[in-house]
C-alpha cells in the first residue's frame, strides 16, 4: 500500500525517497491562512498539517497519509514565502545576523483513520551576509518557494551561521520524528541506504532512538 504525501514540496519528496518509502503525491490544496503574528507558531504549524492530512485522507479512505507544514517565526511573527524580489530582500535583511525559529508540524493519518500530530522546532541563527549575496540568491530564484526566503541547504548562499535542533526540520521534514510517527501506524521505513541520510540528520540523532 503506497503512502500519500499531501505536499508538493520537492524537499519532502526527496526525504521520503531517502527513507525508501513507496509513496504518491497528492497536495491537499487547501486555503492556507497567512497571519503575520501568532501566539504559538507550533500550534499554527500543527493545525495546518492536520488540515492537510485530514483533507487528503477523506479523499483516500484506507490509505495512509503524511502531511507537513513548515513555518519560520521571528519573535512569533511569521515570515512566509516572499511574493516578489522586494519582499525577499526585506525578509532576508530582517533575518540577517538574527536568531529565529523554524517549526514543522507533521500529521500522519493511518489507513484505519487514526490521526497522529506532532512538531519539531529548530533555532536558527543567520550569518551577517551582504546585500550582494541577497541579490545573488534572488537572481537564482531561491527565496520564492521557501518560508523565510532561504534554504539552509543552499550551498551557494550558505545563509545560516549555526542552528540548535534538527537540520532536516529546517529543510522541511524532521525525519527522526517522522519515522517514529510512521512506525506508530505500522509503517517501518526501510532506510536501505542510511549513509545517504547522514548529511541531513546527524544533528537529530536519526539512528539513535528512532
Amino acid at each position: 500500500m503506497a503512502l500519500i504525501l499531501a505536499s508538493g514540496s520537492p524537499r519532502r519528496r526527496t526525504f521520503l525517497e531517502l527513507l525508501g518509502l513507496d509513496y504518491v503525491v497528492e497536495p491537499a490544496q487547501i486555503d492556507e491562512p497567512e497571519p503575520t503574528h501568532v501566539d504559538s507558531p507550533e500550534a499554527f504549524a500543527r493545525a495546518l498539517a492536520r488540515a492537510k492530512a485530514s483533507v487528503v485522507a477523506m479523499r483516500n479512505r484506507g490509505t495512509p497519509v503524511i502531511a507537513a507544514d513548515t513555518v519560520v517565526a521571528l519573535d512569533n511573527r511569521l515570515l512566509g514565502k516572499p511574493g516578489d524580489p522586494a519582499e525577499a530582500v526585506a525578509m532576508l535583511r530582517e533575518l540577517r545576523g538574527q536568531a529565529h525559529e523554524v517549526t514543522t508540524g507533521v500529521a500522519v493519518a493511518s489507513a484505519d483513520g487514526q490521526l497522529l500530530l506532532d512538531a519539531a522546532t529548530t533555532r536558527v541563527t543567520m550569518r551577517p551576509y551582504g546585500d550582494d549575496e541577497i541579490a545573488a540568491s534572488i537572481r537564482a530564484g531561491t527565496p520564492f518557494d521557501k518560508a523565510g526566503g532561504y534554504a539552509i541547504q543552499d550551498d551557494s548562499f550558505l545563509p545560516v551561521a549555526h542552528f540548535d535542533g534538527c537540520y532536516c526540520n529546517v529543510v522541511g521534514l524532521p525525519l527522526a520524528l517522522t519515522i517514529r510517527m510512521l512506525r506508530r501506524i505500522g509503517i517501518d521505513p526501510p532506510v536501505s541506504e542510511p549513509y545517504r541520510l547522514l548529511p541531513y540528520c546527524l544533528s537529530c540523532n536519526l539512528f539513535q532512538g528512532t
